[in-house]
């Protein structure tokens, strides 16, 4: 099967493989990556989806969003729901019961699924070798039942279990960092995306499918009920995120550490964390500090990045500007 052009005009005559309906909340960025995801190819695709946001709000009784086919997992297992489900297709391929229609196999989940309750099954899936996808839409806690901090919940950030007052300033972990622990698992796909750098994100499931065995996601999705955002910034904070260097976009590829964007302009971090109500605590009078040791962290974690690309060799295929939003015209011409 041939790459599916990435052109605005085509993808928006193309059939919507994730309908309208669905109860997300406005402004919410996990159905947005869905979309792009599941419209950036042809192939057949069979998913399994972890309890969480994307699942309560996309299925409810007899009505679903989803126009291809999907199971609902536990919050702890869709990665194994998918392996398995993968695993049945090709023993019936292999036994002559079906017929191979190179179908794709992709478990979609939220961080609380994925970086803790979900973290055995998906770990399990990836050393057995599956060929499939999973893809983590990580907007930084459990937020479908009450904002409660996860591990991938960022440093200072204000919770229901951590909340910022006098006791703790909010969080005091850095967030773990789980695409790094899944480049451990030596799969020969791994990479960071942004619903921001939709061109990027979209190329990078084009690849994805392309490779055989198993390949993880790691997606930023705002959340404005979490991240006390306005409804409208989902777009606006996943760019920040990436010009910041708090949410790099980067690619791991049979061990090749690639930066697919580079910002021309690093932005201080204070720009990403000030539009959310979550770090309004950080800029208040005596917390200054906690700015300090968050930008430290990050330029510390984008330096080793940079030494990781330049040490393996794929620094010259990076851009060197931050993606452009993408006129009609632009898109055409690539």
């Amino acid at each position: 099967m041939t790459t599916k052009p990435l052109r605005l005009r085509e993808l928006a005559k193309g059939e919507d493989k994730f309908t309208h309906g669905h109860r997300m909340c406005a402004g919410c960025g996990a159905p947005i990556i869905v979309k792009q995801v599941l419209m950036a190819t042809d192939y057949p695709i069979i998913a399994s989806n972890a309890t969480g946001c994307l699942e309560v709000s996309s299925c409810i009784s007899t009505f679903t969003a989803w126009k291809i086919p999907w199971m609902h997992s536990a919050f702890e297992n869709a990665a194994a729901t998918i392996s398995g489900i993968e695993a049945m297709y090709r023993s019936l391929v292999k036994q002559g019961k079906i017929e191979d229609k190179q179908v794709k196999f992709i478990a979609f989940g939220g961080d609380g699924g994925t970086y803790d309750i979900g973290f055995q099954s998906l770990s399990g899936a990836m050393e057995r070798g599956h060929d499939m996808m999973y893809i983590c839409y990580d907007n930084g806690a459990y937020m479908n039942t009450g904002i409660q901090r996860s591990s991938a919940t960022p440093f200072g950030a204000d919770t229901t279990t951590c909340p910022a007052g006098d006791v703790i300033p909010g969080k005091l972990q850095n967030r773990k960092d789980l695409t790094r622990i899944m480049a451990a698992h030596g799969i020969p796909y791994i990479a960071q995306a942004s619903p921001s750098h939709w061109m990027d994100l979209m190329k990078k499931v084009q690849k994805a499918f392309e490779i055989k065995g198993p390949k993880f996601l790691n997606v930023i999705s705002p959340c404005n009920r979490g991240w006390r955002s306005r409804t409208d910034d989902a777009i606006k904070l996943s760019r920040l995120a990436v010009d910041t260097c708090y949410w790099p976009l980067y690619e791991i590829e049979n061990g090749i550490t690639r930066i697919n964007v580079k910002p021309k302009e690093k932005k201080p971090l204070v720009d990403f964390l000030k539009p959310q109500g979550r770090f309004k605590h950080m800029f208040a009078a005596g917390n200054e500090w906690m700015l300090t040791q968050a930008q430290e962290y990050v330029d510390k974690q984008w330096e080793l990045l940079q030494k990781e690309e330049a040490f393996f060799g794929g620094e010259e295929k990076a851009e060197e500007k931050p993606e452009a939003a993408p006129t009609e015209e632009k898109t055409e011409g690539q």
